[in-house]
């Protein structure tokens, strides 16, 4: 039987710091951690970076106000080029979450390649409420994100 998994790639127009930092400093990924249509308060960004340290944040839907508190564990720190860590739901059990790995590869011209795999959910393409749908709209943020952070 094969695991739920998938992999996102994707280059993209920053330096690998850049790119890093992005994914570590609260400021930053509030503008980016959230898919099309939601918002991530910067106040509700926690990241204490380091392996066992924990990340929390929330994504709020401003037509609605409903919020989704999302976060995890670090498992691994390797910077400016690995992280790992789980991403799930405050209060998910250890084991229950899904884990997330990004590696973060310098390319020519200040631009870096980002491997996003996601372990223990489908990539469910088919649907636009799916986990790849939102991670691929919070990386459309992202090279927003990186333009501001420039």
């Amino acid at each position: 039987m094969t695991e739920k998994q998938f992999t996102i790639v994707r280059e993209l127009d920053a330096p690998r710091e850049t790119v890093w930092r992005a994914w570590t400093d609260p400021a930053i990924a509030a503008q980016w951690w959230h898919p099309h249509g939601l918002v991530t308060p910067r106040d509700s960004v926690r990241v204490d970076l380091r392996e066992g340290g924990t990340y929390a944040y929330t994504m709020v839907e401003e037509a609605t106000g409903d919020s989704w508190p999302t976060g995890g564990t670090y498992l691994e720190v390797r910077e400016p080029e690995h992280l790992r860590c789980t991403w799930g739901n405050p209060g998910d059990a250890e084991g229950e979450a899904p884990v997330l790995t990004i590696d973060l590869r310098e390319l020519d011209g200040g631009r870096t390649e980002m491997t996003f795999h996601v372990l223990g959910l489908d990539e469910d393409r088919a649907s636009e409420q799916s986990v790849f749908q939102g991670w691929t709209e919070a990386f459309e943020e992202l090279d927003e994100a990186l333009v501001a952070a420039r």
